[in-house]
């Protein structure tokens, strides 16, 4: 009986089948968006004139740092929501057909808008109300 269960547990812990990665990465991810949040809700809503006018957002997106900070808040909460979803999505069992065009539609909205909001962060003309 130990064999079995020795080798049963041996199998999860192999390469890509097991969903290791993924899962790693979801909480890794989780864990970047916890922290990404707390730092934009102190940003934007605990000092009172940051964000609520035009001119000092301008002026925040202007700097490379917080574009930076926010490309990465974009992408890595894009993959995490979307990753979710794909994890839902595996838990049907839906023909393969359906499964590949799930996983395409998915992934082809992830990359439609991470570009749109790449575009926006970096095409952001602070000079241009």
């Amino acid at each position: 009986m130990e064999n079995r269960t020795a080798d049963h547990l041996r199998s999860y812990a192999k390469g890509k089948k097991s969903g290791a990665p993924a899962w790693m990465l979801q909480r890794v991810t989780g864990l970047l968006l916890v922290i990404l949040t707390v730092g934009h809700y102190i940003m934007m809503h605990y000092t009172p004139a940051s964000g609520h006018d035009y001119d000092w957002t301008a002026g925040r997106l202007a700097s490379p740092m917080f574009k930076g900070l926010y490309l990465g808040f974009i992408t890595i909460g894009m993959y995490h929501g979307l990753q979710g979803c794909w994890n839902i999505v595996r838990d049907f069992k839906f023909s393969k057909w359906l499964t590949y065009t799930i996983f395409g539609a998915i992934l082809i909205a992830g990359v439609v808008f991470v570009g749109i909001g790449w575009n926006t962060m970096l095409t952001f003309d602070p000079n241009k109300p």
